[in-house]
């Protein structure tokens, strides 16, 4: 009997196990006419009690009919292992005989350069070296960069390898498109987002309306400078300072319409940051005027109570050095501003400021502001999806 493969003859010989089985002492004597009585208790015999009641003809021949399908048996495993070992063979023939074709200089070792060429030439197509080199070290075990004959495994692993190189890369190249497309956008919603947040470089124009904001800070702090402005009536600066201080007085509310006004502007994302930094900052030095002011009035108060006066002299020096350290102040925030340099270096002051300027990450998608409390949300949101 002769099979073609060993598929062929592995079902063979489970065919002719199952008829092996049959055939046994067990299971064969269905044919015995049984006892076809009504009754219920009916004699049961046992497999051996049935085989013994066989003539020894019949026993003879059933012993045979077994011995030969396990003969048969025992000879489709014989041919399905001789199958093997020749398919084994033929493989291992295969492989060398490619090895020798991809061997150009006899050397007994396969180079990236002869292993890329033989490739070309077996597949006929052209591979790219990237994917030559990772061929050569999936296979290269012993790590010389080059293949010896029991690493070589034939052309067909090498083909199927390369299609699975192939199916990879496709893979990181979907995968890589798709992350460029998200850092696309979140490049073009940060760029959406920048243009709704005036955060660019100051133009000459801004650097000089950024200056203006000190005026509110200035006019208000006259009441610390009256000791100083009137020593010196005829200062060409205390003169411009008399007449814009006689104008903000002329109008009613003043004060609080110039906070409310530089408050409302300074949260305009349109304006440059320089301009709405500058608007804060005056604010914050406005509000720092109120505490000396309140320390004065507190002391007066109590020095009235106990009987006591403070020379004229302190109450002189102490107004003079709070108006000459806003002076300074202003000073260095319209220079700093002037040069286009953010003016945040006041202490106490600029970092508040600086904490309540609006960042990118304070607007959605649309472009609408997310006050800080529902932003500290939803990050803690999103931390908890991370985690999860």
């Amino acid at each position: 009997m002769k099979f073609t493969n060993a598929s062929t003859i592995f079902l063979s010989l489970a065919v002719a196990s199952q008829q092996a089985t049959a055939f046994a002492p067990t299971t064969k004597f269905s044919s015995i006419q049984r006892p076809t009585t009504t009754t219920t208790h009916a004699p049961r015999f046992s497999s051996s009690q049935l085989y013994s009641r066989l003539t020894p003809e019949q026993q003879t021949e059933e012993d045979d009919e077994i011995e030969r399908l396990k003969s048969m048996a025992q000879k489709l495993r014989a041919e399905a292992a001789a199958l093997e070992a020749e398919r084994a063979e033929e493989i291992s023939k295969a492989a060398e005989d490619a090895f020798r074709k991809f061997d150009k200089n006899d050397d007994g070792e396969i180079t990236f350069e002869e292993l890329k060429a033989g490739l070309e030439k077996s597949l006929k197509m052209e591979l790219p070296e990237k994917r030559v080199m990772k061929l050569m070290q999936d296979f290269d075990t012993s790590g010389d960069g080059k293949l010896q004959p029991e690493e070589f495994v034939g052309v067909e692993k090498f083909r199927n390898r390369l299609e699975q190189l192939i199916r990879e890369e496709k893979q990181q190249a979907r995968e890589a498109k798709l992350a460029a497309e998200k850092e696309a956008e979140a490049a073009r919603l940060i760029e959406a987002r920048m243009n709704i947040l005036n955060d660019g470089e100051p133009t000459t124009k801004d650097k000089i309306i950024s200056v203006l904001p000190y005026l509110f800070p200035l006019l208000d702090s006259l009441q610390f400078g009256r000791f100083l402005v009137a020593e010196n009536p005829e200062n060409p600066f205390v003169v411009v300072l008399a007449l814009l201080f006689t104008l903000y007085k002329s109008i009613p509310f003043s004060g609080f319409l110039s906070f409310l006004a530089l408050n409302i502007l300074s949260g305009n994302p349109g304006i440059n940051r320089l301009v709405r930094f500058n608007m804060q900052q005056a604010i914050f030095l406005d509000i720092a005027l109120f505490f000396p002011g309140l320390i004065g009035a507190v002391f007066a108060l109590a020095a009235t109570g106990a009987g006591v006066q403070f020379p004229s002299a302190f109450t002189e020096i102490s107004s003079d050095l709070i108006f000459g350290t806003l002076l300074l102040t202003i000073g260095y925030a319209c220079v700093s501003s002037l040069l286009g340099v953010t003016p945040n270096k006041i202490p106490g002051i600029s970092q508040a400021v600086e904490d309540r300027m609006p960042t990118v990450d304070m607007f959605d998608d649309e472009g609408r502001f997310i006050p800080r409390q529902m932003r500290e949300k939803k990050d803690d949101e999103d931390d908890k999806k991370k985690d999860d």
